[in-house]
């Protein structure tokens, strides 16, 4: 979300978590809708990449990218590193993980939109980040809600959107979806369209009640029809009764 490029640096202290602090001092200001937004995207890739722990998936987490000078640093909005683990981390230092994140997205606002089109794409492109994304969720900032930029021979190229407007990202292998106020995610391969752990929990109670209710439908049926087929049997046996006594009469009369 954050950018820094100061010029003046002071003394070092000793320590990592010293020399790259966990925060820039700076309040996030961000509206409702873009915090609802940037919880959303960052549960449902947690999601998604849960049984896949070499996927690190954060987002507004301080990364910094020249060793030895904390003014170089950047606070992406959204970010995913394939190859890094799940482990937690304070900061993202670029030197230590060997590598920058493959995907980063920035949520549009007043304040950042336009370093969102200029300096942090410029400096993404550099740092070799394959896929950057942007949303406008209020579709007031951007020159269209939903931006997509994919690095080719070092230089960031629009992803072209598909006939129902969505956007795919070839790194992460997913579909951005705009839909009035929500930025959805689907999967294609699969088919599916991506969800929050909530909503994914809240989905598997709807069909285990679905299930239930199925099961208890077949049982009740397979005992309407245990009833119906015993009613039969036993009406049948009746009327084998009554054909036997009639033809003892009919022996006894002869």
């Amino acid at each position: 979300m954050t950018i820094h490029n100061g010029e003046r640096l002071g003394s070092a202290p000793t320590q990592d978590s010293q020399l790259y602090p966990d925060t820039d001092g700076k309040p996030m200001a961000v509206s409702d809708e873009h915090r609802r937004v940037l919880t959303q995207i960052l549960r449902t890739l947690e999601h998604f990449f849960t049984h896949r722990p070499e996927v690190y998936v954060s987002g507004d987490l301080l990364m910094y990218y020249v060793q030895g000078d904390p003014r170089k640093s950047v606070a992406p909005d959204v970010l995913v590193s394939f190859g890094i683990g799940q482990k937690a981390r304070r900061t993202y230092l670029v030197w230590q993980e060997g590598k920058p994140p493959d995907f980063v997205m920035e949520l549009a606002s007043e304040s950042t939109y336009q370093n969102d089109l200029g300096g942090k794409m410029q400096l993404y492109a550099h740092l070799g980040i394959a896929d950057y994304f942007l949303c406008d969720i209020e579709g007031l900032y951007l020159p269209t809600p939903l931006m997509g930029f994919t690095l080719v021979d070092g230089v960031y190229q629009p992803i072209a959107a598909a006939t129902d407007g969505s956007l795919h990202s070839a790194v992460l292998g997913l579909d951005f979806h705009l839909r009035l106020s929500d930025l959805r995610l689907y999967d294609p391969e699969k088919g599916d369209w991506l969800l929050t752990p909530e909503a994914a929990a809240d989905a598997r109670a709807e069909q285990e009640t679905a299930r239930a209710e199925q099961e208890a439908a077949r049982a009740e049926q397979e005992a309407i029809a245990r009833r119906q087929a015993d009613a039969r049997a036993e009406a049948a046996e009746m009327e084998v009764a009554e054909l036997r006594a009639a033809l003892d009469r009919l022996q006894e009369n002869s």
